[in-house]
């Protein structure tokens, strides 16, 4: 039986344009109208399996050619590796029948190299027949190679390409009169707003919901809601988004029926990202195992388990990675490693590659997932290479570029790194401030921050103490405790302040000033003309913090306070039986006694406080004569 061109008009649900038998016409239309108009594939694989059966039965080159261009669906790699070699042979055996010149033959080798660079991570063939193809005046040949172009180049370096082969597609499709092209072009639009980080990406979004509200598009309505999910999370409402995440992914209609592979893969995506922002990265071990090798890395790290992580990054060159649509988000799990092992070698190497990068929200390429600014990445290398002047600069832009981005999530971590920089560079007041904000931030949001990891200087974890009115905030990594003040908070802050060194206890007993220590066996305390001179200081002091309060001098005010105090407690124990004057042996072991008394109760009131920070000064602060904090 002869082949005869004919043209199947649907109304105005587009052209199916078939060359083919008759008896397998039937069969074409029916996947035409399955994949192009109701975007379910596998029904459409159903209807286009028959129909390449009946074509190559009956030596139908064209209707084998129309068949296995529908059975290559949508996307580019859509099946498993052994459905794509099958897809393969059928593609070139109907090459073979229809010609490689023919508006047929064009197509398919458009598909062909679109799965070619596919595997090698380029684009250069499928532009070069996309040319071929906008040569031909064939409409199909067109829209469709512009549509495959675009999937090939989904890379950080592609935006300003990408977002013309977008509106290519758009106006290609009023030729072809196939409504899945212009669908396919409002998406791929919105893909690469999202990814560019433009503030018009969800107006764009809201553009393509309404084209699918008339008439849904099962595999491109899919992607959308996937989008939809990635911008929940970025939103902070991570039970929302886990609820559709699993809604999509385990649906027949809208799952495996419209995406093929890809639900799976996007499901998995999205609750890697909720996971990570949630902070309980150790659930997902067996998700990673199908993760690329840079996100195992980095979560593996953050689970603890930094000799994998370290074992990946070791056969890794992160710089022969290519960049196709996963780069960004492979490369900031590795940056992640890098941080959490101190691997400076990886850390300069990421930061080089992603520093052009800076201004792109790190996506996936469909735009499924999103980890925020590549700002924050490039302030974790620079943390991790200890340049804490370029790490507040970059993460101070993360800070900054995720609010715009609306990503909530990644707004309360870049702000905790930021911290982090902050207190290695010394600015030990801002980065409380930019702590505590990020810790409130993330109880809103459902998040537990990260601790960072010990200073690289020594392997050594460094507190911060701070005095806030009439109390001390103490930070210690992601976390902070609040206590009273006390004469003993005081002696921790200064012990704090000059880790590693030792402090007699008699110069944190005296205060401000020199110190002075006697050693005369058996020497009153105080005597009356001391007592005297000690109680006009305190009246003196009590004038001088009222005028440094009404002066909002704070730093002024409390270091007055903690002179009071000390004076009051020197006249309050100097107080003997009935009112005699108290002797002690020496000084020096009244000081030792009395400072290290306070400072284990300052302890206790930090451990209720904070058990882990509590933990951690009982480890590293020593009493006695000498005082000190060792964090090493």
């Amino acid at each position: 039986m002869t082949p005869a061109a004919v043209y199947l008009h649907m109304g105005d649900r587009g052209v199916i344009t078939a060359v083919a038998d008759a008896a397998v016409r039937p069969f074409l239309l029916g996947g035409g109208q399955a994949l192009w108009d109701a975007g379910h594939l596998s029904a459409s694989r159903e209807w286009f399996d028959a129909a390449y059966e009946i074509a190559e039965a009956e030596a139908d080159g064209p209707g084998m050619a129309l068949a296995a261009l529908g059975l290559s669906g949508i996307w580019v790699h859509e099946r498993d590796d052994v459905a794509m070699a099958r897809l393969d042979r059928q593609l070139r055996r109907a090459l073979a029948a229809v010609g490689s010149r023919s508006p047929l033959g064009i197509r398919i080798r458009a598909r062909l190299a679109a799965e070619a660079d596919c595997r090698t991570g380029g684009h250069g063939e499928i532009l070069a027949v996309a040319e071929e193809a906008r040569q031909s005046g064939h409409p199909l040949a067109w829209a469709e190679a512009v549509g495959l172009a675009h999937h090939c180049r989904l890379g950080p370096d592609d935006g300003l390409a990408r977002r013309a082969l977008a509106e290519e597609l758009i106006v290609a499709s009023f030729a072809t009169q196939r409504r899945g092209d212009l669908l396919l072009g409002l998406l791929w639009r919105t893909v690469d707003l999202l990814l560019d980080g433009d503030p018009h990406a969800e107006r764009s979004l809201s553009e393509l919901r309404g084209a699918l509200t008339v008439d849904d598009h099962q595999a491109i309505g899919h992607l959308g809601r996937a989008l939809d999910v990635m911008l929940d999370i970025r939103a902070g409402r991570f039970d929302e988004a886990e609820a559709t995440a699993h809604t999509l992914g385990r649906s027949a209609a809208f799952g495996p029926a419209a995406t093929g592979g890809d639900a799976a893969r996007w499901h998995r995506a999205h609750l890697i990202c909720i996971r990570w922002f949630q902070g309980r990265v150790e659930e997902l071990p067996g998700l990673l195992r199908d993760a690329s090798s840079g996100t195992l890395a980095g979560l593996a790290a953050s689970a603890v388990d930094h000799r994998e992580a370290a074992e990946i990054l070791l056969r890794a060159d992160v710089g022969s990675l290519s960049r196709s649509s996963c780069w960004l988000v492979s490369m900031y799990f590795v940056v992640e490693s890098a941080y959490a092992m101190g691997d400076e070698e990886a850390a300069r190497a990421t930061y080089d590659l992603l520093l052009p990068y800076g201004r792109l929200p790190m996506m996936s390429g469909l735009g499924v997932n999103c980890f925020g600014s590549t700002e924050h990445a490039l302030g974790i290398a620079a943390l991790t290479l200890g340049n804490a002047d370029l790490a507040v600069s970059h993460l101070r832009a993360a800070v900054h570029d995720n609010a715009r981005l609306g990503h909530w999530p990644a707004v309360a971590l870049s702000r905790s790194r930021l911290a982090h920089a902050l207190r290695l560079r010394g600015d030990t007041a801002e980065a409380i401030r930019e702590l505590g904000v990020a810790r409130l931030e993330a109880t809103e949001l459902g998040m537990t921050l990260p601790e960072p990891p010990p200073d690289r200087k020594g392997g050594r974890q460094l507190a911060v103490v701070m005095r806030r009115g009439r109390q001390w905030e103490i930070a210690l990594g992601g976390r902070i405790a609040t206590v009273e003040h006390s004469l003993g908070m005081a002696y921790l802050a200064t012990l704090v302040a000059n880790p590693e060194y030792e402090i007699l206890a008699a110069e944190l007993a005296m205060g401000p000033g020199e110190a002075t220590v006697e050693h005369v066996s058996g020497q009153a305390v105080l005597d009356d003309a001391a007592k005297q001179a000690y109680q006009r200081r305190l009246a003196e002091l009590s004038e001088e913090i009222a005028e440094y309060d009404a002066a909002f001098d704070t730093a002024r005010a409390d270091q007055a306070r903690a002179e009071r105090e000390w004076l009051a407690a020197e006249l309050a124990s100097a107080a003997g039986l009935a009112g005699q004057v108290r002797r002690f042996t020496t000084s020096e072991e009244r000081a030792r006694i009395s400072v290290s008394k306070a400072i284990r109760r300052a302890l206790d009131r930090v451990s209720a406080a904070d058990a882990v920070i509590g933990a951690h000064f009982r480890r590293t602060v020593t009493t006695g004569r000498r005082c000190s904090y060792r964090p090493s």
